[in-house]
């Protein structure tokens, strides 16, 4: 693995000036060929636009992000921030430590190049060093020889749209005016960005002799005023463009590619041990050839690990007879990401009593979908598969109450066998849009153009001694990804099958039956 930290001297040799003189030589030149924009931009620059609005001559900060060390000194793979993919359109690995700044423009500016609604968005992030710059060779997180050929200035820009400038000129657009700019930065995304701009206020604030504000209020509004930008761009993406919609079905179209090959390989997983880990390889397989990588970490869960909700150890064995939760999604190149879920019986066919757990689940799903429409309360979406759920669990003499009494808001029994919601928000995030406020989120209604996700299940663990004993170790839950129409639902994952004749009739195949 290459490093970043240069003060490692096990992992250093020093270079020669023979060997710097000589490194520079030879190399063919760079292809000039113009690069295709990237598919995410064009539909970046309205929301940019969008973001402009809300904070009209204010200075906006949105930090990519730098790396996560994994251990010592080997990272994580890069993920940009949502926030800062969405405003640029940039996607998969790109781009470490870059800076995108929306600066407001003076009124009249809207129809200059580079000028999105009433800010001119500049891209700071680290272009490429020339081949006799140190960087070329030596430097583990930027160098061409360590991570491959970087963008320059004007690439990025083709590949953008964005104005570009080097790493090393952010301070000084960040200070510039600071004590007559109001400047707001995403706080969560780079903690040594955020420093530098709380850095630069309090320099411009000393600079100021209103007296109007103690240290301690000022510092209050600005950290609410971070705060109200981090909600912005989070409330920016509940309701999806087309663009995103897009990629939304294109990932639920991979995973559902992902299934298909899990279980063409459910035999292997059986025949070779610990079938989770299998089941989950198999799918991480596609999903990183498919696109980047999966959305979140898979939940490969066999029998009774199927009744812990966020199963992701994954190291269990398959066995006939069990059922098989997966829940994974795969994450495209551009960052928007499915998330699926089905329970598949191992064997390729549900047997009786869980075939009675599934149904109920579904019927639950249905509930929930039919509801679906602008307008209605997001909320409802919960309510109306919950209703279901706890309508089935008094009929079969689960509940110590009536399903009325369990869903009042002084009962809850029901939530044992179900303890979570129906429903999230979906896109760039897995729980897509999460400060968005709850008046808009929880309590909002639904839109034309949000994707969210349909989730119902049951889940009756093996030590459960108040579920009968044919019940217990049983795991149901079904999930798709639904998009809010104009007058309705469009189920983006429907080409996977959900009633159980059909997961049957869609598994025989597959498993060469």
């Amino acid at each position: 693995m290459s490093e970043k930290q240069p003060t490692n001297p096990n992992r250093r040799t020093p270079f020669s000036d023979a060997f710097r003189s000589f490194i520079p030589q030879g190399w063919a030149p760079y292809d000039t060929t113009p690069l295709t924009r990237l598919p995410a931009a064009e539909a970046a620059r309205a929301r940019r636009a969008a973001i402009s609005a809300q904070f009209p001559g204010e200075r906006l900060v949105v930090p990519a992000g730098g790396f996560k060390v994994r251990s010592n000194d080997s990272d994580y793979r890069f993920r940009p921030h949502s926030a800062f993919a969405h405003l640029s359109g940039l996607g998969t690995d790109r781009e470490p430590d870059a800076v995108l700044v929306l600066e407001p423009v003076p009124a009249g500016s809207a129809d200059e190049p580079g000028v999105d609604g009433g800010h001119r968005a500049t891209l700071f992030f680290m272009p490429r060093a020339p081949r006799e710059a140190e960087q070329f060779y030596a430097d583990a997180r930027y160098g061409e020889m360590w991570v491959g050929q970087r963008e320059s200035l004007e690439e990025m820009h083709q590949l953008t749209g964005l104005d570009c400038a080097p790493s090393g000129e952010l301070a000084e657009s960040l200070a510039k005016e600071a004590d007559t700019v109001r400047v707001r930065v995403l706080r969560d995304a780079d903690a040594d960005v955020t420093a530098q701009v709380d850095s630069i206020r309090a320099a411009a604030t000393g600079t100021q002799t209103t007296g109007e504000q103690s240290a301690e209020e000022r510092r209050e509004a600005e950290l609410a005023a971070d705060a109200e930008l981090a909600t912005a761009l989070s409330e920016l993406r509940l309701v999806k463009d087309a663009f995103e919609v897009q990629q939304l079905r294109e990932a639920c179209e991979a995973t559902a590619r992902g299934f298909e090959a899990v279980v063409a390989d459910l035999p292997e997983a059986l025949r070779r041990g610990r079938g989770e880990r299998w089941v989950e390889g198999v799918f991480g397989l596609h999903a990183r050839h498919a696109g980047n990588a999966v959305g979140y970490d898979t939940i490969a869960a066999s029998g009774d690990h199927a009744c812990t909700l966020h199963w992701i150890r994954n190291d269990g064995d398959l066995r006939e007879g069990d059922l098989l939760l997966l829940d994974a999604g795969v994450e495209l190149d551009t960052l928007y990401t499915a998330d699926v879920t089905r329970t598949l019986p191992v064997s390729g066919r549900f047997s009786e009593a869980q075939r009675r757990v599934y149904e109920a689940v579904l019927e639950a799903q249905e509930a929930a979908m039919a509801v679906i429409r602008p307008g209605v309360a997001f909320a409802e979406v919960h309510r109306a598969a919950i209703t279901v759920i706890a309508t089935r669990l008094e009929e079969w003499g689960l509940l110590p109450v009536s399903a009325e009494e369990s869903l009042s808001e002084e009962g809850g029994q029901h939530r044992r066998w179900m303890v979570h919601n129906t429903s999230h928000h979906l896109g760039l995030d897995v729980h897509d849009c999460a400060r968005a406020r709850t008046e808009n989120y929880r309590d909002g209604v639904l839109a034309e153009g949000m994707v969210i996700t349909v989730e119902p299940g049951l889940y009756f663990k093996s030590t459960d001694l108040l579920v009968p004993e044919e019940l217990r170790g049983i795991g149901v839950r079904i999930e798709d990804d639904v998009l809010v129409t104009a007058d309705g639902y469009e189920n983006l994952s429907a080409m996977l099958p959900r009633t159980p004749d059909d997961v049957e009739a869609w598994m025989a195949p597959l498993l060469g039956r």
